[in-house]
């Protein structure tokens, strides 16, 4: 699969009607749910987090909570535009929608334990160690065939269902922090500064903003 560029991963989303319902099912929560926890710009100090000291997970397990901060970083690794996944608080993010906002939503829950295992037992069977033991040209050879729905085979889809929707989760958990709003460029809703009429259509309709700033002279009335 190799490293997969930012700007790709949003046109990923936009392709196939199974990220994009995934997408919007994530999203419809967003307001539920706070921004990245560890969400912080590409500049921040490299102590701070350390300072306050590794993520405890509610839903994932320790093994599974490893196994999505890899995959995340696969997704939108860190590169010399902003930091990855991880840095930007993904992990986090997922570890509370799962534990809090999607609490009441057993289906989701199952569908991303389950397709860790998946990734888990594909892993083993190949290479006889789990996904966050294999080398990441091992990886890539997994990923590879189920990162494309079109092109998987059959008996991959199982695989193909859980990277689209943790791929779509990954995405918008990266571009709803800082670091993802700094990496899209987005400055919100500014003013735009005006600098007035260009010089040739003042000089086309005949005025200027010295006669448009001038007031008007009134006549008086002869007594």
């Amino acid at each position: 699969m190799g490293d997969m560029k930012r700007r790709q991963v949003l046109q990923i989303l936009g392709t196939t009607p199974a990220a994009a319902l995934a997408l919007r099912s994530i999203a419809d929560a967003e307001e539920q749910t706070p921004a990245p926890a560890a969400a912080k710009p590409a500049t921040a100090k490299p102590g701070a987090a350390a300072a306050k000291g590794p993520h405890k997970p509610k839903f994932f397990t320790a093994h599974e909570y490893a196994t999505i901060t890899l995959l995340a970083d696969i997704i939108i690794p860190k590169d010399d535009r902003s930091g990855s996944a991880s840095d930007a608080g993904v992990p986090e993010y997922m570890d509370y929608s799962l534990a809090e906002t999607f609490a009441d939503q057993p289906e989701r829950q199952t569908a991303m334990r389950g397709g860790l295992q998946w990734l888990d037992r594909e892993s083993r069977k190949r290479f006889q160690k789990n996904f966050v033991d294999i080398t990441g040209t091992q990886r890539t050879e997994i990923l590879d065939d189920i990162a494309y729905p079109k092109k998987a085979k059959p008996e991959f889809s199982h695989g193909v269902r859980f990277f689209t929707m943790f791929r779509d989760f990954t995405a918008s958990g990266f571009f709803t922090s800082k670091i993802g709003i700094a990496d899209l460029k987005y400055i919100g809703n500014v003013p735009n500064q005006w600098n007035g009429a260009p010089a040739e259509v003042l000089q086309k309709l005949g005025v200027s903003y010295d006669m448009l700033n001038t007031p008007a002279k009134t006549s008086s009335s002869s007594k």
